[in-house]
């Protein structure tokens, strides 16, 4: 469980009442959560969350750990069409073993967690989920 609060005595509160219902281990300050990391400075009153193992560990699995980072998500001049598709047979065939689906379903948890400047390109190239080039 995680609990957050600006007053200490209140999660101190809630930590006692809790103990006395449930078998707890106090592990202190959230370090990490579903794969983000959390970090902060209590003394100017700053939260960082960050997706950095996690995304090493993606570009990893879809070999990319070499690509070359970016600033912007999508270039203004990247432009996907269906013509890009893969019309015959045999390609659609080959195509279907490269698993794009599962690099988007990556890049849409990075989406929702703490990247939200990713969506547009993330709708983009969902929409060639079903039939997808290189």
């Amino acid at each position: 469980m995680l609990v957050v609060s600006k007053d200490k005595s209140k999660i101190d509160r809630l930590k006692k009442k809790l103990s006395k219902s449930f078998d707890m281990n106090d592990l202190g300050p959230a370090q990490h959560i579903l794969r983000i990391k959390i970090s902060h400075d209590r003394k100017v009153k700053k939260l960082w969350l960050s997706l950095e193992s996690y995304i090493v560990c993606v570009l990893d699995k879809f070999n990319m750990k070499n690509s070359k980072p970016i600033s912007t998500p999508l270039a203004a001049h990247f432009k996907l069409s269906l013509q890009q598709n893969p019309l015959m047979e045999k390609k659609m065939e080959e195509m279907k073993s490269i698993p794009y689906a599962s690099a988007l379903r990556s890049l849409m948890y990075s989406m929702v967690c703490i990247r939200p400047d990713i969506a547009h390109v993330v709708g983009v190239v969902s929409r060639f989920l079903a039939n997808h080039g290189k």
